[in-house]
């Protein structure tokens, strides 16, 4: 079983990602990072050579090889739930956790991330940031909501509130037993 973090971006993916890996002693995967990796390229170099149709098809095969793994903490692209077959893949092999915040928490979160350039291509022809990620959240968030397994809203809560929330949350739902040498008391906040 993966656990796949879904959501838009600067939602908290990777550094929730990062940190729950950690905690279960599982291997940890940014797709994104995975995706530039192979092609020796920044996600803009890619959409402004290639296209995002492009990158999208380097997307698909990138989410193949990670659903073959297993214990994997995958944070995934924000765009990657507009493809039905990424959807069904990642639910055969694991849960997808949605991770959501508000468009200010959004825009913050990006204004102050140095990686926001070459990260995050603009998704649209809008003039400002804050019009874009309305207009994306609009479109995607039916998408995510559809694809999820579980939801934690991470505006207001730390990396290790939102793993604690998470962890909460799978073990409740699918009886989690990530590892068998894990204690929650001794593996929290570390």
């Amino acid at each position: 079983m993966n656990i796949f973090l879904i959501g838009y971006r600067c939602t908290g993916k990777t550094s929730v990602g990062r940190s729950l890996a950690k905690r279960l002693g599982w291997s940890f995967v940014d797709t994104d990072v995975k995706l530039m990796d192979e092609h020796g390229q920044k996600i803009s170099e890619i959409v402004d050579t290639k296209g995002w149709a492009a990158f999208r098809k380097m997307e698909k095969q990138v989410i193949k090889y990670v659903c073959k793994q297993d214990r994997h903490v995958v944070a995934t692209g924000g765009g990657v739930v507009l493809d039905e077959e990424n959807v069904k893949r990642m639910k055969d092999c694991g849960v997808l956790v949605w991770l959501k915040a508000t468009v200010d928490t959004i825009g913050n979160r990006m204004a102050e991330d140095p990686l926001t350039q070459d990260f995050r291509p603009s998704l649209t022809s809008k003039g400002g940031v804050i019009e874009e990620i309305e207009e994306m959240l609009f479109i995607r968030n039916p998408y995510y909501e559809k694809a999820m397994n579980l939801i934690v809203v991470t505006d207001l809560i730390g990396i290790e509130d939102v793993c604690d929330t998470i962890l909460l949350k799978l073990e409740k739902t699918i009886h989690l037993d990530p590892s068998p040498d894990r204690d929650p008391k001794t593996t929290k906040n570390k």
